[in-house]
């Protein structure tokens, strides 16, 4: 993590990181003004909040309560040396608390990451440099040898050589990534997070056997989302992109809808828009750009490759980010290496779709097959041990896709977890199965996963499948676990060069009769490719695009961001049109319009319903805006400090609304529950001398939305780079 630190007055120092400020001083003996802890306070406060988060981690798991559990720290401080303490954390447990959670809490206090890093002695390197935000990877390269060279099976070069391509790549753009955590909790299964220091919003995970391929697993994905503009899916671009020469790639086209807003003769071809459009509905204006906004300029459309003839067909960038998400992108070390991950990775995603919709029961892996992986084998044991039973199954159906899976039941909590991975060779599909089932995950973290069940409704809603996609939280059927299984075992093999494997998987969707579309990317200095693969590798129902399309964000972005400059007639307007939207009043409003904010702010809580009432509130429509309240807090889940708020609103809106009381006679004892300030709050917002309380005011420049503000500034790096590519 980096951690950014401002000098402020006196000895005030502030430190930002992510989306946080932390402000310390020194004590008044000391110079300083006490009107922050110190640094060292900071720090011995870390170690008793680490503790009691561990200890929270392990009641919530189990269903204990904690409202009977207290901790606390004192330090021990040796008199002839000063750094020398002991840090005597102390726990106080309740008394009906069996033997076996007593010591399981105690086990886990000892596993908090403070005191571990304590304990094993960090290493400081103190050094000086030219510039901050120039500086290169370091904290990436750290442990890597550039000497070695570690061949690994899916890779066309050595593992060392593609840490330092694709860490070449990333500073070239100017970004600065760091390793935010590692996991390595079995035996050959390791996981880490990487994220961008200036803009942690665009960060990637990586897995593998060892660390340097979970590395180059976690380098290769971030950069197929930079190519891909993943990271920026459904985000608002700003006006300066909006209005730049290109607003993704300096070849794409921009058409105008066609007579009644019909769909502009030059995008998709007929296969796809037998696909896309069967019953006609869809129009040119469900394909407006949301990134930019720009009616005016068309639908902007990126050009393919039609695999089956090589001509171009150009898809609408809307219609990419509303049904594909992160499905058919990969980078690698060669264009036919990223086209196999890219492939296997469709497939597994495919054939996890048919395999959870059809509630197929797949074949054991034959005991004797997994013992040609024993790496396999002992990463399963330590699950195992651990109390997780591990099915290791065939989801090639029959031999026909290169495509594993390995099941986790927990006994603990009755749920299940049903891991998927996919390449030409099955060792290497078998590995991505297991690494993809513990990818960022501590063992606590595998009490999330919902039991099975036999309600077939459930298991083959579409969203069942969003979440599989999303992380693997979704339903799994009980017709899964059944021993009798609905195919035969394969041991299957379609593995050789890069390019042999790239060729039978793409004859694969052939055989199926699937029309197949590419794009490739080397602008960033690593090869990267996109393929589409129309009705087979969407992620969300084709229906989206007309009725949950989200571009519905230009409807209410411009009028969101200036809300503090609306007038009553535009406020009853917007009003108006988010009734009559049909959005759900609990969607967020970082959903609906785009935009970043801070999640520790009201604007980061805001919702659809919340953003009703103060509208209501505004227009001094009290009966509406009562209502709206209860609702609010019946089932509204935000901050205690804003459900107090709204508390205090309920209360003052009641009193107005009846006839027979008066405000006056209850204002001293509301200020006394609720406190002076926001007493002062809920009635101007009551009255109407204060519109939209909580909210700070911004606009289309987003102004004071800093957050938002450095995703925009990562995308900068990434058009520059396009633009330069393109001009050269």
């Amino acid at each position: 993590m980096q951690i950014n630190v401002n000098f402020l007055d006196n000895l005030r120092l502030e430190a930002k990181f992510d989306d946080f400020t932390v402000v310390t001083d020194q004590p008044i003996r000391y110079k300083g003004d006490g009107s922050a802890p110190s640094p060292f306070d900071y720090f011995l406060a870390s170690s008793a909040l680490c503790a009691a988060y561990f200890v929270k981690v392990y009641c919530k798991a189990r269903d204990i309560p904690t409202d009977n559990i207290r901790l606390s720290q004192n330090n021990i401080v040796d008199p002839e040396n000063r750094y020398n303490q002991i840090f005597r954390i102390q726990v106080e447990l309740p008394e009906g608390l069996s033997d076996k959670d007593r010591q399981g809490i105690l086990r886990s206090i000892d596993r908090c990451t403070v005191k571990k890093v304590v304990q094993t002695g960090p290493e400081f390197r103190i050094e000086t440099v030219d510039n901050l935000d120039e500086d290169a990877q370091a904290l990436l390269m750290a442990g890597v040898d550039g000497e070695a060279r570690t061949f690994i099976e899916g890779k066309d070069r050595p593992l060392e050589e593609t840490i330092a391509t694709m860490t070449r790549a990333l500073e070239a753009l100017g970004m600065k990534i760091e390793i935010a955590s590692w996991r390595n909790i079995v035996p050959h299964v390791w996981s880490l997070h990487i994220r961008d220091a200036a803009s942690p919003m665009c960060f990637t995970n990586g897995k593998g056997a060892t660390k340097e391929s979970a590395l180059c697993s976690a380098l290769g994905e971030f950069i197929e989302r930079l190519n891909c503009n993943f990271f920026y899916n459904d985000q608002f671009f700003g006006e300066e992109i909006a209005n730049a020469d290109f607003v993704h790639y300096p070849n794409e086209q921009w058409f105008q809808p066609g007579p009644e807003d019909a769909l502009p003769a030059e995008i998709l071809d007929d296969h796809c828009r037998a696909i896309y459009d069967p019953d006609g509905e869809l129009q040119g204006s469900n394909l407006i750009d949301t990134n930019s906004g720009r009616v005016d300029r068309g639908i902007c459309s990126l050009p393919f490759q039609r695999r089956s003839d090589g001509e171009t067909v150009w898809f609408p960038s809307n219609l990419i980010e509303n049904l594909f998400l992160s499905n058919g992108m990969s980078a690698g070390n060669t264009l036919a290496e990223a086209q196999v991950q890219c492939l296997s990775e469709i497939f597994e995603r495919a054939v996890k779709k048919q395999i959870i919709e059809e509630e197929l029961a797949l074949p054991d892996v034959p005991k004797e097959v997994l013992a040609k992986y024993p790496k396999l084998v002992e990463g399963v044991q330590a699950l195992e041990a651990q109390g997780f039973p591990v099915l290791v199954k065939d989801a090639s159906l029959g031999g026909q896709f290169p495509v594993a899976c390995v099941a986790l039941m927990n006994p603990r909590t009755g749920g299940v977890f049903v891991s998927f991975g996919a390449h030409p060779s099955m060792a290497v599909a078998l590995e991505r199965s297991l690494t993809e089932l513990l990818q960022g995950r501590s063992f606590e973290g595998l009490n999330d996963f919902p039991a099975p069940t036999f309600n077939s409704l459930a298991v083959t809603e579409p969203n069942n499948f969003v979440e599989h996609f999303i992380d693997s939280s979704g339903l799994v059927s009980w017709r899964f676990f059944s021993a009798k299984a609905d195919v035969a075992f394969h041991e299957w093999d379609f593995s050789g060069t890069t390019e042999e494997e790239a060729e039978r998987l793409f004859g694969i969707l052939e055989d199926l009769g699937k029309e197949v579309y590419t794009a490739a990317y080397h602008e960033l200095g690593a090869p990267a490719c996109r393929i589409l693969v129309p009705g087979y590798s969407e992620v969300y129902p084709v229906e989206d695009l007309v009725w949950d399309n989200t571009n519905k964000a230009l409807d209410y972005r411009e009028d969101i961001l200036n809300l503090h400059r609306l007038d009553d007639g535009q406020l009853t307007d917007l009003l108006e049109r988010l009734e009559e939207s049909q959005i759900d009043d609990y969607t967020d409003i970082i959903t609906l319009i785009g935009i970043e904010f801070d999640e520790n702010t009201v604007w980061g809580q805001l919702t659809v319903l919340e953003l009703k009432l103060l509208i209501n509130l505004a227009l001094g429509q009290h009966d509406e805006a009562l209502e709206r309240t209860e609702a609010f807090l019946q089932f509204n889940d935000n901050t205690v400090e804003r459900n107090l708020f709204y508390r205090a609103v309920s209360a003052v809106l009641e009193i107005t609304l009846d006839d027979e009381l008066d405000l006056d006679d209850y204002l001293a004892n509301l200020r006394r529950l609720y406190g002076d300030d926001t007493m002062a709050e809920v009635v101007g917002a009551v009255n109407g001398s204060v519109r939209f309380p909580g909210l700070t005011p911004t606009n289309l420049q987003l102004e004071g939305l800093d957050r938002h503000l450095r995703l925009i500034e990562s995308y900068k790096k990434l058009h520059a780079a396009r633009a330069a590519a393109a001009a050269g």
